[in-house]
This record gives C-alpha cells, structure tokens and sequence, in this order.
C-alpha cells in the first residue's frame, strides 16, 4: 500500500499540539527523577572551576580525572577559562541555584559559595578536593552534612561519612533538559504557524527542514514497525522521543557551551526507557500477554524454562535502551578527552612531544567530532525504531 508521502496541515498541528504534551511529560518525569541524575554525577578532577586556593605544588597530569570531571552533572555550568594555573586565572561560568534539605527545611542559594572556598584532602594516597559553605559539604558533586575538624570524613576504604543529604538543585543536566525541550517548542511551534498561515503549499526554510524528517519517522519507523492502525497513535510520543534525543545530543558537542553531557546520565536515561516500559505494558494487548506468559505450540516443560525469560525480557528490552543509549553518547565524549589528555600527558615529560602529539590529537578529534555528528543521530534512530518495535509487538495480532 502507498503510503501518503506529504504532510497534511490538519496533521501537522495534530503533531505539533500530541508533541507539546509529550514533551511536557517526559520534562515532568525527567525534572523529578533529579535525584537519580545527580547520584549518577562523576567525580570532579582538580581542573573544576575555583578562582583561589590554588595548589602550590605541581602536581602530575590525571587523565581519570580530567575525563570524569568533564562527562559528569554539576552544580555550575562552564564554558571556559582564560589564564589557567596563573595569578590571573578567570573562569565564565554559571552557578546554579542549590536546593537542599538539610533536616530543618529548605536551604537555597548559589553554588558559588560551594565553589568559591575550595579545600584539598589525602585519601588512600590520591589528592581530591571537596568545597564547603556553612555546614555543608559539596563532595563528587554530592552535598553532604559537614562533621569533623575539616569538615569530612572518610572511612578506612576512603568512603566518605558525611551524611547525605536531599539534593532538589536543578544540575547542569537538568538545564540542557529543559533547554532542548525550549528549543524543540520554538522549532515546532514556528513550523506549525508556517503550516498554518500557508496551507496547501510547498514547505520552506524550516518546513522544509523538518518535514523530510517527521515523514522518515512516521513512514519508516512507525507505520512499518507498528503498523497502519496504530501507528499514527504512537507517532506523536516517537517523534518527540526522536528529537528530544538528537537535539539533546547536539547540544553536548557544542563548542564552549557547558559541555553537556544529557543523554550520558543514567538518570535521565532511565526515566525515557521506563516511559517505554509504561506505554508497552498499559498498551499490551490479550495475545501479547498470553504469549509471555503461556506461549501457544511450546511443549509443557520447555514452558516452564521459557516463560522466566519471556517475564525476565519485559524488564530488560528498556533496560538494553538505557544502557546503549548512556554508554555510546558517553564513549564517544570520552574518546575525543582521552585525545585531549595525550597532549597533557607527553607535555609533561616534553614540550616538543606535547606539541607533536598535541598535531595528531588536534586532527583525530576532528576526525571524532564528525563521526560523533552522525553518532547522535543514530542513537535517536536507535532508540526510536527500537521503541516503535516494542509498541509493535504488545499492539501484535495472533497469526491465524
């Protein structure tokens, strides 16, 4: 059956409004799911942004660290330093509002304050860092109730004492999130008025941009995967899902633009792969179930060992979306630092094989930078037609 190649000005305002309340949902659900975004932060390295309390000593280049510190959520968000390691060192950063229950109520104010009063401590032989403000204690990007002479305490594994604290900040994640959602509304919301001011003519300018690409989901991915019937129903929620994971993804490989690194956090991750998980299990139909639960022409005992990993697959297909889509945008921020690092590394030992190295990093990030672009593309796509599969499978007819 053809398939209507050309949007329609009745479905493209459908589309836009069913995206706007999708995308207010996943915002919703991804903003109270904080607290698993900020558990999942990294650690800092000793590059994070501070403007005193400078070691006095040199001290040898950690390539671990460096990486962590620049995948990881914050409380700040940095674009650049200008004069680092000198007297005249300035960071451009945005500080974020901390939000915290400290046991007798609310407590709010800038990070700055955490990040302005850096101190340094030995554990298990390494040199880390931890900022304080009050009687809090801002560690690994968690916040922690301060105790001791210092502030911190460590244990004989090197784990930290402090008690924890509920952090409800709005991390450097939690921003690009809704920073993509504003951008995905402006984008959308500007090509529905083109579509309606102008029905019943040739898409332009950022019609014409995005059109090619909602007709490649509905057609390629959610009507082939789902089928006629239900697919238009579930177009919506995939179109939104596809481009709140590109763009969110684009906005990490921005230069000097806060390094986000959305899509890398567990946290946020996991929220998108559990909205799957609802939407297949409220929408399962009767053979979707029985076939799980009692498959049809399966010998008796071989039931009794397929239906455990029928039930164990229903949790681990959006556990697989999770995983694929935090661990390939991670490691591809990872492999273009690692270059970053090599440049540092030789520098140390030698100006001339710091520079040396430093030409042949410079070209592969380059390299990496472009293979990244068509990475988060495909990791939309991924993530979408694996989705749409699923919602294919609960909306499956019995072969009869």
């Amino acid at each position: 059956m053809k398939l209507n190649l050309k949007l329609t000005e009745k479905e493209a305002i459908t589309i836009k409004v069913s995206m706007i309340k999708n995308l207010f949902v996943i915002l919703f659900t991804l903003f109270s799911s904080i607290i698993y975004a900020s558990d999942d932060a990294s650690h800092k390295s000793d590059t994070s942004a501070s403007e005193g309390n400078h070691e006095n000593h040199e001290t040898k280049f950690d390539a671990g660290e460096f990486i962590t510190h620049h995948i990881a959520d914050a409380h700040e968000i940095h674009f650049f330093t200008l004069n680092e390691g000198t007297d005249h060192e300035k960071h451009f950063t945005i500080y974020l509002p901390v939000i915290v229950n400290t046991g007798s109520g609310l407590e709010m104010f800038s990070a700055s304050h955490f990040y302005h009063n850096k101190h340094n401590v030995e554990v298990n032989g390494k040199h880390k860092h931890y900022f304080t403000y009050n009687d809090l204690v801002l560690f690994e990007e968690q916040i922690y109730k301060a105790s001791g002479i210092e502030g911190i305490q460590f244990d004989e594994a090197g784990k930290i004492t402090n008690q924890s604290l509920t952090d409800f900040s709005p991390t450097k994640s939690v921003i690009g999130l809704f920073l993509t959602g504003i951008i995905l509304l402006l984008l959308f919301g500007s090509a529905a008025k083109k579509y309606k001011s102008r029905p019943n003519t040739a898409p332009k300018g950022l019609q014409n941009l995005l059109e090619p690409l909602v007709i490649f989901v509905r057609d390629d991915i959610a009507i082939p995967s789902i089928g006629k019937e239900h697919g238009h129903r579930f177009t919506p929620f995939l179109l939104t899902t596809f481009f709140f994971i590109w763009l969110a993804n684009i906005l990490g490989l921005v230069p000097f633009f806060g390094g986000f690194n959305i899509m890398g956090t567990l946290g946020v991750t996991l929220v998108l792969a559990t909205l799957v998980f609802i939407i297949t299990t409220i929408n399962g139909k009767a053979y979707y179930w029985s076939h799980i639960f009692w498959p049809h022409g399966v010998p008796l005992p071989i039931k009794f060992i397929l239906v455990p990993i029928e039930i164990v697959q229903i949790f681990m297909k959006p556990l697989v979306l999770m995983i694929r889509l935090t661990a390939n945008i991670t490691a591809g921020h990872i492999i273009i630092l690692a270059f970053t690092c090599l440049v540092f590394i030789f520098g140390q030992q030698n100006v001339g094989a710091g520079y040396g190295v430093g030409v042949g990093s410079v070209l592969f990030m380059i390299f990496m930078y472009f293979i990244e672009l068509l990475v988060v593309f495909l990791q939309a796509y991924v993530f979408t037609l694996l989705t749409a599969l699923y919602f294919g499978a609960a909306l499956e007819k019995p072969h009869h």
